[in-house]
C-alpha cells in the first residue's frame, strides 16, 4: 500500500489545553502514525503518515473536533516524505521557534471538576486545586514556553502514582498529558495564618476562613492570579472597615457568588448576563443590584460587579459561608498592583487583613479579574485581564518589525505587535508609582522573551503626554536597548484601537474620555477625528473648551468647573448668588470661599474639551455626585441616575466643529430653561446630546459609519445619541479591547502600522 505523509504547524491556543492528547486520539483512531510535539513558540507540530485518504482527512477532522478550551488560529500543511514511523507518539517539547502562538489564558472551573470536588467518593473531594484539560490556571503559572509541567510553577509538585497513571493514559480525555493536574496527595496545599503569619491549627482552613468571613473579619485569600480581600457583603460595619484600611473611598467592590442561583440574589441576571458570567473567562459583570448586598458595596450606584467562583478554592470557600457570596476585591495597597506572593501579602496587607488563607503554589504572572458591562445591550470591557490575557488580536497586515506599546497612564496595559498579531498584556493599573511601572515592565518583558523579540530592532510607542510615568520605561528601552521611539496622540490611539478590530486603516471616530494631552497643548477628551489610510489624521470637531480652575482640584470637585464657566459670563456677585441658590457652596470642601477662588482663577486656568469633565460638572450642578473619589465617579453616577429618564426638547448646538457645552450651564442657572423639568430627564438629555452632537459633526464631514472609543464610550445614553444619527449597525466600538485607556496600547501599536513605521 502506498503511504502519504504531511507535516502540520498549528498556531492558536494549542498548548496547555489538552491539544496534544486530542491530536493523539484523532491520529490513533484514524490508524495514522507519526508524532505531535510542542515547539518553542507555543505552536504545535504534527506529523502524520499512513493511508493517503486518511492522511488527507486528518486536517479536516482536527479543525472540526477542536477541544473545548483550544482555539486553532491557523494550520499550515506541507506534504513530506514518509519516514515509516511504527506508531503515533507525543514527543517531548522542543525549543525551536517556527511560528508564534497564543499563550493560553486562565480558565474558570468546569462542570466536571466542580462535580468531582463535591463528590465524597472522588479522590478530589474538596480539593481546592483541582483542574483538567478544560479549566484551571494557565498564564498565571507559566514561567516560559513551551507549556510543559517543568516550565510552570506546578514543577514543584511531582505527580503521585495515581496522577502519573492518568497523565500517561491516552484514554483519559481530561487528564492525559495535562500539565496542571494534581490531587490532595501530590498537589499544592492551603493553610490559614493570622496577620503575623502564625499558623492556625484548624482541621479545614477553608471552612475556618468562611467562618471568619461570616464573623465580620477581613480575610486575604490567595487565588490563581493574586490575592483577594474577602469580607461579608451584607455587613456595613466590616465594609466600612475595609474601605478605611484599604483607603478606598467610594470605589465599588466586586462580589463573588458561588453560582448563578446565588448571583440572582445579588443582581438582576438576564440571559446575556448569565452567558457572560458562565463563560470560561468568568469575568466580573456589572449588573443592576438588588437589596441583598450592603449599600457600602457600591455606594451611590444602582449596579454591582458580580462574578462566579472560578476556582475550586473560591467555590468551596463560598459554599461554607452563610450567604454563599462575599466581596472579593483586589488584594493590594491602594494604587499598587495586585499582590501575588505570600511574603509580600503578609508585609503589605497586615494592617488591612485580619487573616490570610494561603497556599504554596507560586503565582508567576499576576492577573487581576476582568470586568465587563453591558452598554445599550453590548458587552464592553472595562478591564481585560484574567481569562482573556494574553490572547492576541489579529492585525490586517503583517508587521515588518516588532512594536511595543506602553499605553496610557490610567488603566494601563502594554501591547506587543509582531507578525500579524497584537498581544495586549493583562491589566496593569494606574501608573502612579514605581511598583506599577515595574509591573508593566515585567509583563512586557515576559512577552518579549516568550516571542524572542530583539529590542534593538523594535519600535517603542508612547502617549504624547510628556509626563506620563511610562516615559521612564520608554527612555530606558531607547537608552539601553537602542529601540526607536514614536509618540501617538491619546485619542488617535483610541480610534486606532476601534479600527483594529474591524481590520480597517481609515475611518471617522469619536473619542470621549476624561483627559488626554492634545496636539495643541490643551486637554482633549471630546473629539471627532478622521484617520486616513496613510496615518495622517484631522481633528474635525470637539466639545467646547471649559476651564479647570486650580487644575487637578477641579477634577476632584467639579463644582469648581461651573465657577470657571460662569466667570466668563457674569460678575463675581452674580455668580455667588447663583452658586448659593444652586447649593454649589455645599459641593466643595471650602464652601463659598473656595468657589470665589475658583471664579478668580478661571481666566488663567488650563482648559479642556473633555466629555468626562463636562459630565462631572453636570453631575455636580444637578446634585447627583460632586466629589470624585475614583476616576469617572460623578459621570458614572450621572449615567445610572439618568436610567429611565426621557429626552427633553433641548439641543446642544454646534458650529464650526465646536459643541457649545457652556450653554447648558447658562440655560440651567441663568435662563430658567429647565425649571419645570425632572432632574433625571435633564441628566438623560445632556448625555444623549453629547453623543448626538458629536455624531452630527462627523456626519456633516462625510462620515457614513463611526468608530467610538474612550472611557466615556461605554456610557449607554451617549451611545444612544450617536446611534440616533448613524443607526445601530453603523456604530462600532472595541469589543475585544476596552474602549477606555486599557485599549490604548493596542491602538498605539496599530497606529504605528497604519503610519507605515512597522
Amino acid at each position: 500500500m502506498s503511504l502519504k505523509a504531511i507535516r502540520l504547524h498549528v498556531s492558536g491556543i494549542v498548548q496547555g489545553v489538552g491539544f496534544r492528547p486530542h491530536v493523539y486520539r484523532i491520529a490513533t483512531k484514524l490508524g495514522l502514525r507519526g508524532y505531535v510535539v510542542n515547539l518553542g513558540g507555543s505552536e504545535v507540530e504534527i506529523w502524520v503518515e499512513g493511508d493517503p485518504v486518511l492522511v488527507e482527512k486528518f486536517p479536516e477532522v482536527l479543525r472540526r473536533e477542536t477541544p473545548p478550551s483550544a482555539e486553532i488560529e491557523e494550520i499550515q500543511v506541507e506534504e513530506v516524505v514518509p519516514r515509516g514511523y511504527p506508531s503515533f507518539e507525543i514527543r517531548k517539547s522542543g525549543k525551536v521557534l517556527t511560528k508564534i502562538s497564543m499563550i493560553p489564558p486562565d480558565l474558570g472551573m468546569c462542570d466536571d471538576c466542580r462535580r468531582e470536588i463535591l463528590d465524597p467518593s472522588s479522590r478530589w473531594y474538596r480539593y481546592p486545586f483541582h483542574s483538567c484539560a478544560w479549566c484551571g490556571p494557565r498564564f498565571t503559572i507559566i514561567k516560559r514556553i513551551p507549556y510543559d509541567r517543568e516550565n510552570t510553577s506546578m514543577s514543584s509538585f511531582p505527580l503521585c502514582y495515581k496522577c502519573r497513571e492518568e497523565y500517561t493514559d491516552p484514554g483519559n480525555t481530561r487528564r492525559f498529558h495535562i500539565q496542571g493536574i494534581s490531587c490532595p496527595t501530590c498537589g499544592p496545599q492551603i493553610y490559614l495564618v493570622d496577620r503575623e503569619g502564625a499558623p492556625l491549627r484548624v482541621s479545614d482552613p477553608l471552612v475556618e476562613a468562611a467562618k471568619l468571613v461570616d464573623e465580620g473579619y477581613i480575610v486575604a485569600v490567595k487565588g490563581i492570579g493574586g490575592f483577594h480581600l474577602a469580607v461579608k457583603a451584607t455587613d456595613d460595619e466590616v465594609l466600612l472597615k475595609l474601605r478605611s484600611r484599604k483607603k478606598r473611598g467610594r470605589k465599588p467592590f466586586a462580589v463573588m457568588a458561588r453560582d448563578t442561583s446565588v448571583a440572582r440574589r445579588i443582581a438582576v441576571v438576564d440571559e446575556a448576563a448569565e452567558k457572560l458570567l458562565l463563560s470560561p473567562a468568568r469575568p466580573i459583570v456589572i449588573l443592576p443590584k438588588t437589596r441583598e448586598v450592603s449599600d457600602q458595596v457600591s455606594p451611590g450606584l444602582k449596579t454591582v460587579g458580580v462574578m462566579l467562583a472560578y476556582t475550586p478554592l473560591h467555590y468551596l470557600l463560598l459554599e461554607a459561608t452563610v450567604d454563599k457570596f462575599a466581596v472579593m476585591t483586589s488584594g493590594n495597597e491602594s494604587g499598587e498592583p495586585i499582590i501575588k506572593d505570600n511574603e509580600e501579602a503578609l508585609l503589605k496587607l497586615k494592617n488591612v487583613a485580619d487573616y490570610f488563607l494561603l497556599h504554596n503554589r507560586e503565582i508567576v504572572n499576576r492577573v487581576d479579574d476582568s470586568v465587563i458591562r453591558l452598554s445599550d445591550g453590548e458587552p464592553l470591557f472595562l478591564r481585560r485581564s484574567r481569562g482573556f490575557a494574553p490572547r492576541w488580536i489579529r492585525a490586517p497586515n503583517e508587521y515588518r518589525r516588532p512594536v511595543i506599546g506602553l499605553g496610557a497612564m490610567l488603566n494601563n496595559t502594554g501591547a506587543l505587535g509582531l507578525e500579524r498579531y497584537i498581544i495586549p498584556t493583562q491589566h496593569i493599573g494606574d501608573l502612579e508609582n514605581m511598583e506599577t511601572l515595574n509591573f508593566l515592565h515585567e509583563s512586557l518583558k515576559f512577552l518579549v522573551e516568550t516571542y524572542s523579540i530583539r529590542l534593538p530592532e523594535s519600535l517603542v510607542v508612547v502617549d504624547k503626554h510628556p509626563y506620563f510615568l511610562n516615559r521612564k520605561l520608554a527612555d530606558q528601552l531607547v537608552a539601553e536597548a537602542g529601540a526607536e521611539l514614536y509618540e501617538v496622540q491619546h485619542h488617535v490611539a483610541h480610534i486606532a484601537a476601534a479600527l483594529l478590530e474591524r481590520g480597517t486603516r481609515e475611518g471617522f471616530g469619536i473619542a470621549i474620555d476624561g483627559v488626554g494631552y492634545g496636539d495643541d497643548g490643551m486637554i482633549w477628551g471630546g473629539e471627532v477625528i478622521y484617520i486616513s489610510e496613510d496615518g495622517s489624521y484631522e481633528r474635525l470637531g470637539r466639545l467646547e473648551y471649559i476651564p479647570l480652575p486650580g487644575g487637578d482640584r477641579s477634577t476632584l470637585y467639579p463644582a469648581r468647573i461651573i465657577a470657571g464657566v460662569l466667570a466668563e459670563h457674569v460678575d463675581l456677585q452674580e455668580f455667588l448668588r447663583l452658586a448659593s441658590y444652586n447649593h454649589l457652596d455645599k459641593r466643595v470642601p471650602g464652601g463659598i470661599q473656595e468657589l470665589k477662588i475658583a471664579f478668580n482663577q478661571a481666566g488663567a486656568s488650563i482648559k479642556c474639551s473633555s466629555a468626562g469633565r463636562f459630565l462631572d460638572a453636570v453631575s455636580a450642578l444637578l446634585g447627583v455626585s460632586w466629589e470624585r473619589t475614583y476616576e469617572g465617579e460623578p459621570a458614572i453616577t450621572l449615567e445610572e441616575f439618568s436610567w429611565g429618564g426621557s429626552k427633553l426638547d433641548y439641543r446642544l448646538e454646534h458650529g464650526g466643529g465646536e459643541v457649545y457645552t457652556k450653554s447648558f450651564f447658562y440655560d440651567y442657572m441663568l435662563n430658567g430653561r429647565f425649571n419645570n423639568a425632572a432632574t433625571r430627564d435633564i441628566a438623560y438629555t445632556i448625555q444623549f446630546e453629547i453623543g448626538r452632537s458629536l455624531a452630527e459633526i462627523a456626519h456633516e464631514n462625510g462620515a457614513r459609519e463611526i468608530y467610538v472609543s474612550g472611557g466615556a464610550a461605554v456610557n449607554s445614553v451617549i451611545l444612544k445619541g450617536v446611534k440616533h444619527v448613524f443607526g445601530s449597525d453603523r456604530v462600532f466600538l472595541p469589543r475585544k479591547l476596552p474602549p477606555g485607556d486599557g485599549g490604548i496600547s493596542a491602538g498605539q501599536v496599530y497606529f504605528a502600522k497604519i503610519r507605515g513605521l512597522a
